[in-house]
């Protein structure tokens, strides 16, 4: 009998399931059924493992939260411990919109599209071959609550996102889905995204995926 595929979502706060924040330093969770990732497997019938770690990265140290904050130290051990996976979800660039970083939307699609590089290069699919890679830009974010100092100028930055990471999921022949055209931020902390969006981003997302890996 034909295994279910298995897929491996690699993000930050917003693959988490983390709630908009009224206070710096919170760390409330959505449940699981209100996170993306579940939403998505359960619509497909696929096994779904959840990499998401808030304050993520694409390809930077953050000089105040840690280096272990940058997403290309932890590709590598997502990937030889998660093995063997089908397909790579990536969905990151949020965080690199902070103002500390002051980054460019097309640097951070590139970025992005070094860590698709990476599972293109790796033996962590079926068989010793390398997973499918779909790329996600992130809803844009907004400058409001808490974290509106920390994500100033965020706005314009996460919003070059999408065309900027379109293209380059065309020029490495991957999957493509921008998260923006069916989800928004929560305007209580312009970053998170309530349990409604949750769902929506999961289901859409559901979908995209039924067109890249096959219905078990």
């Amino acid at each position: 009998m034909p295994t279910s595929p298995v897929i491996l979502v690699f993000g930050d706060s917003n693959s988490h399931g983390t709630m908009p924040l009224s206070r710096l330093g919170a760390v409330d969770r959505h449940p699981p059924e209100a996170r993306w990732p579940e939403v998505m497997g359960r619509a497909l019938g696929y096994q779904v493992i959840v990499e998401g770690h808030p304050g993520r990265t694409t390809v930077h140290d953050d000089p105040i939260d840690g280096a272990h904050k940058n997403g290309v130290r932890a590709l590598p051990v997502a990937l030889e411990s998660q093995r063997p996976v089908d397909l790579v979800m990536i969905m990151l660039g949020t965080n690199d919109c902070k103002a500390r970083f002051g980054l460019r939307g097309w640097d951070i699609a590139a970025s992005v599209g070094k860590l698709a590089q990476m599972v293109m290069a790796s033996n962590a699919g079926p068989d010793g071959g390398a997973p499918g890679v779909m790329l996600i830009a992130p809803v844009p974010v907004k400058e409001a609550g808490v974290l509106a100092e920390m994500f100033q100028g965020g706005p314009a930055r996460s919003r070059a996102i999408a065309p900027a990471l379109r293209e380059e999921a065309e020029r490495l022949g991957l999957p493509f889905f921008d998260a923006g055209r069916v989800a928004a931020v929560d305007p209580a902390d312009g970053v998170h995204m309530d349990a409604a969006a949750q769902v929506a981003l999961g289901m859409a997302l559901a979908e995209a995926v039924r067109g890249v890996l096959p219905v078990p």
